[in-house]
């Protein structure tokens, strides 16, 4: 199983590079000769726009329950390649601190050719057994690391070959690998560039300065004022459809453990923001935010240059709660921002990217599968947690599948996923072949399929 997956991981299918396009073909070809040694039947690579998405399935019985399977085989680009302690694709296992018993290091380790491939070795296993309790069904694509441009289109054209009822995805983590937990949330996304554009050309800020506008001071006052002083965002109506959460929800949200000291220790900051109501959990999954991702303009190189900018830039995005439609909140930071900006500059706003924000009932038979799997492998009750960041393709099988979505994952934030030096604890994969059988016969069960 581990050379197996090495096989894979040695392939650098880098999505967002064309000059990778050879290799991100092959590891496409690589997962569907893995499905099929596995027992999967119908295989195939299947042409899109853009990189490949690998089908396959397993078709038990009509009268049992279908789970449709999401993974991706495409990875960040390595760089910079120069802090790796490895090849970022020459995979070894190493021990650390976090995982004693070993950790793989490679890109695409844990995101997501490790946790993708817990699946294939997990029906491989229930064939070789003789107990596959549902249908199971896999769409593998190869574009989630540059947004998934195609997905949308596929699951539109090829809806009758996907039907189920549930997705099962592992693309994300648990808190501790002596503390399991299912994240049950995922925060949508907003994302913006702003342009303010003052005098025709950059000027002189001697000769200028006092009368012209500057554009990078008015960007700089502008997205101050986005926030007020209790750190509530202040764009007009953005508030407005977020649903606060229960006690009984944040009390269940907050049996995982949290240090704040640990915390501002492992990323190097002396104290947290954000609204004071509210504890830093919650900050990061269940309140919705506005940050500044990036800012500039004028002159930026070595040495002095006394110019007032005739342009100035940034990029800003907001995460999203439940309820929080992308769209509503791009509309009305536009209407905002325009309305704050001064008569004497002009403003132009580029929506770039947007997504809806996803929950998974607690309540749900699969769900309840999934605590259940967990329960028996890890010994304790997983933890339902709610993640800041957001997976688009998560809303796309909602809207278009009318599908939920059991979020699965196995990684430690510690991973390093994107990152120099990304891992995958040997423990983890494991854990998740050995979990991932218990779902399919606890989600059988519930659906009276002993």
């Amino acid at each position: 199983m581990l050379d197996e997956l090495f096989h894979l991981l040695r392939i650098p299918s880098v999505s967002a590079d064309p000059a990778y396009d050879g290799d991100v073909q092959k590891c496409a070809e690589a997962v569907a000769s893995s499905l099929t040694k596995a027992g999967a039947i119908n295989v195939e690579v299947m042409v899109t726009p853009g990189h490949p998405i690998v089908f396959g399935e397993y078709i038990v019985d009509s009268n049992v329950p279908t789970v449709l399977v999401y993974g991706h085989y495409d990875v960040q680009p390595a760089d910079p390649i120069e802090l790796w302690d490895n090849p970022a694709f020459e995979p070894i296992i190493k021990k650390t601190d976090i995982h004693p018993e070993g950790a793989i290091f490679a890109r695409g380790a844990c995101d997501d050719k490790g946790q993708m491939f817990m699946h294939i070795k997990a029906l491989e296993a229930m064939v070789a057994s003789g107990d596959v309790p549902c249908n199971v069904k896999f769409i593998i694509e190869g574009e989630e690391e540059v947004g998934s441009d195609n997905l949308d289109d596929f699951l539109e054209q090829y809806k009758e070959k996907l039907a189920a009822d549930v997705v099962l995805v592992s693309d994300t983590g648990i808190i501790a690998n002596d503390t399991p937990s299912i994240c049950v949330g995922l925060r949508g996304l907003s994302y913006v560039e702003v342009e303010i554009t003052g005098p025709n050309r950059d000027l002189h800020s001697g000769l200028y300065g006092g009368a012209a506008p500057n554009p990078l001071n008015i960007l700089c006052e502008m997205i101050a004022s986005l926030k007020d002083k209790d750190q509530r965002i202040t764009v007009d109506g953005f508030y407005d459809d977020v649903i606060e959460l229960s006690d009984a929800e944040r009390k269940a949200m907050a049996r995982a453990p949290f240090s704040e000291d640990a915390y501002k220790y492992s990323i190097g900051i002396g104290g947290t923001e954000g609204e004071l109501s509210y504890s830093p959990p919650e900050r990061m999954s269940i309140r919705p935010t506005l940050d500044l991702n990036g800012i500039w303009g004028g002159y930026t190189g070595e040495g002095a240059k006394t110019v007032i900018p005739s342009i100035a830039r940034a990029k800003i995005s907001m995460r999203l709660v439940p309820h929080q439609d992308f769209e509503k909140i791009t509309d009305q930071f536009i209407a905002h921002f325009e309305k704050i900006a001064p008569p004497s500059v002009s403003v132009k706003i580029t929506p770039m990217h947007g997504a809806s924000p996803a929950v998974t009932p607690t309540d749900s038979p699969a769900y309840k599968a999934a605590s259940k799997a967990m329960h028996d492998t890890y010994g304790k009750e997983p933890i339902p947690v709610r993640s800041g960041g957001s997976i688009p393709i998560v809303a796309s099988f909602e809207r278009i599948l009318g599908l939920k979505t059991v979020l699965f994952g196995f990684g430690l934030d510690s991973d390093a996923i994107h990152s120099p030096n990304e891992h995958y604890g040997v423990f983890n994969y494991f854990k998740g072949i050995e979990t991932i059988p218990l779902f399919y016969k606890y989600y059988a069960e519930a659906n009276g399929n002993a």
